[in-house]
């Protein structure tokens, strides 16, 4: 199995499909299980499935034998070897099973479906089984098996009655001979316990001596006749079950092809089976499959989660889209739903059925390349970071325009600002390439990238900032935010540890909280506020009033209201609402310079009409009954 298969947790899938199937080859033949990569032969596979699965519904559980170890008594049997009773117990067993399993697909005729052609492929063994179940019941061969097997059995059955009627009465007569009042059989002998110092009187042959020697136990002389004859009978009854065993072992090779073609049938059926049980228990459909560059899973589920409280993953790539970049906080099922397009896709290219709804479809790839989870290995001395560029380059080197990329977190596990331009690099390579590929990210360069780069869609995962609670819901063609500052807040971080956390990622001047701290400033702590400074000075310079920008989570366009203030925040009119966003959260789209006049008048964009009345009369002449009404704006961070 392909390693990055495990990554998926393929593995575990078939692990469960092994559960549902009877025999070891069809075990075997599961655990091989791959992408079949011939579009005809995958959607002939999951028409299979799809034929077991209905099957299964209407008639119910096929009866499938085991089969375990029925091939070799088959290859003993051609060897020339004699079959004990309970190997050929088992062939009429499996001759049976055909029998019914016949019985079963005949029904199945009537629903038309293709799987039940697979009885005109089953050999008819009636006769052999009819002859196996004569001679031999509960792994015994019958007395009726033969008519001298009946009589050596009958004489036997004399002759032991007498030896035993003559024992009795010597245990009655001559019990002070005996260490004990019973009949016992030593070496296959009758005898009876005598204490040794009376071994001379009772008479007879000493068959075996007690541990101790004290008891020797004795086959007294009057029925040494008898037991002549019994011996002589059993060689008989050796010879003749021996004789009928090679018979039925003979009839058996010459069925043999004919048992070696219903045991391929029946393993054909029982993978079958196993894959339409395998879709009930996940509650699964069959899928349209096929050579068109494009995924649609409709409430698809992850296969390993609990049906009943995992929510359902929209999913969709057209043929114009490459990638698909996902954002949001952490475990807000960023990498569950990687992990479910991967799965589902893996699933439905092996003939399987998969959790979503009908009307979603499948596109056929070359391959799947994963690195998803901590790719940290010890024994090789490789850091998490290390572990990640080492699969990433394999799949570098490795996928092609037919494969699907599934890269988590790409990038982390360093210095963010090499991270992020590692990250950048490898999905303008796999855009370049034309892979589909699938990315989970909390860089916003890399959120940018989605948003500039043709062939590449953002995606989210819903986040309840409120209460803290992720809604594990992807929402196409939106861009998140991992959302840590808000959650510390939530969560009782303290105020000044906030707000330094905000100086550090969004810049603006940092407020000291006392005048001791203020006192007390290092030199670091000087340079730091220099630099900040310079920074704000920097970022006031990125945007004016009348730019018209790009709001980089919905794709709106907004025009500049207030350039960015000292904490990296800027004022965007988005559809005649006035909203604050992060500088680093929109992108200059057309410099006003390019848009307007050098006078123009702004407030026509930004001004009510009301408004721009009473300043127009305020500036003829003053009038108290003339006011201004400002917005009540938005502040709410949008991006």
């Amino acid at each position: 199995m392909n390693n990055h298969y495990f990554s998926l947790e393929f593995n575990t899938i078939i692990d469960k499909l092994k559960e549902h199937a009877l025999s070891q080859n069809a075990k075997g033949a599961l655990a091989a299980l791959s992408p079949y990569l011939n579009e005809s032969m995958c959607v002939r596979k999951m028409a299979e499935t799809t034929s077991a699965k209905k099957l299964l519904d209407i008639i119910g559980t096929p009866p499938l034998p085991t089969m375990d170890g029925l091939n070799e008594i088959i290859t003993l049997a051609d060897a020339d070897g004699m079959l004990i009773p309970e190997q050929l117990e088992r062939i009429s067993k499996f001759a049976e099973s055909c029998k019914r399993m016949t019985i079963y697909l005949a029904k199945g005729k009537t629903t038309e479906e293709a799987i039940a052609m697979y009885g005109q492929s089953i050999e008819n063994l009636s006769d052999l089984r009819t002859e196996i179940e004569l001679c031999i019941k509960d792994i015994k061969l019958c007395d009726d098996a033969s008519p001298s097997l009946r009589n050596i059995r009958r004489k036997k059955d004399h002759v032991d009655a007498q030896i035993k009627e003559k024992l009795n009465h010597i245990l009655k007569s001559r019990k002070q001979y005996l260490a004990d009042g019973y009949v016992t059989i030593r070496q296959g002998r009758h005898v009876l316990p005598v204490q040794r110092k009376f071994q001379a009187q009772f008479g007879g042959t000493v068959i075996e001596v007690s541990g101790k020697g004290a008891t020797v136990f004795m086959e007294p002389t009057a029925i040494e006749k008898h037991q002549t004859e019994l011996s002589a009978l059993s060689v008989e009854e050796d010879a003749e079950e021996r004789r009928i065993l090679y018979t039925l072992t003979a009839m058996v090779v010459t069925y043999a092809p004919m048992l070696r073609r219903n045991m391929e049938a029946m393993e054909i059926l029982d993978v079958l089976f196993a894959k339409a049980k395998l879709s009930a228990q996940m509650n699964a459909v069959p899928v349209e499959i096929g050579g068109a560059r494009k995924l649609d899973i409709r409430k698809g589920r992850h296969p390993l989660l609990d049906a009943d409280s995992c929510i359902p993953l929209d999913f969709e790539m057209d043929a114009h889209t490459n990638g698909v970049i996902i954002t949001g906080p952490n475990t807000g099922g960023k990498t569950v739903a990687v992990k479910t397009v991967g799965l589902l896709s893996l699933m439905a290219q092996c003939g399987l059925h998969i959790p979503c709804a009908e009307g979603s479809y499948i596109a056929m790839q070359d391959n799947y390349w994963c690195d998803i989870g901590d790719s940290q290995n010890i024994s090789q001395n490789l850091s998490t970071f290390s572990g990640h560029m080492t699969n990433i380059i394999n799949i570098l080197e490795n996928a092609s325009r037919d494969s699907l990329v599934l890269l988590d977190e790409l990038g982390s596990g360093t210095d963010p600002a090499e991270g992020m331009g590692i990250a950048v690099a490898v999905l303008d390579e796999l855009r370049q390439r034309g892979c589909m590929f699938l990315v989970t990210t909390h860089y916003a360069q890399v959120k940018t990238y989605a948003q500039q780069s043709d062939g590449v869609q953002s995606a989210r995962m819903a986040f309840d900032r409120e209460n803290l609670r992720p809604l594990y819901k992807l929402e196409m063609g939106m861009s998140g935010e991992s959302c840590a500052l808000h959650i510390a807040q939530q969560l009782g971080l303290a105020p000044h540890l906030l707000e330094r956390a905000h100086h550090e990622v969004y810049g603006g001047q940092k407020q000291e909280h006392t005048p001791k701290q203020t006192a007390m400033k290092s030199p670091k702590s000087t340079l730091v506020r220099i630099q900040a400074e310079k920074a704000v000075t920097d970022l006031s310079d990125k945007f004016s009033m009348g730019d018209s920008v790009t709001i980089l989570q919905t794709g709106e366009t907004g025009i500049v209201y207030r350039p960015v203030s000292e904490q990296g925040d800027v004022i965007v009119q988005v559809k005649g609402v006035k909203k604050t966003m992060k500088h680093n959260r929109i992108k200059l789209k057309v410099p006003a310079a390019e848009l307007y006049p050098p006078d123009y008048d702004f407030s026509i964009i930004f001004d009510t009409v009301e408004n721009r009345k009473a300043r127009h009369q305020m500036g003829r002449k003053f009038d108290p009954t003339l006011s201004i009404t400002h917005d009540a704006y938005d502040f709410q961070n949008d991006a």
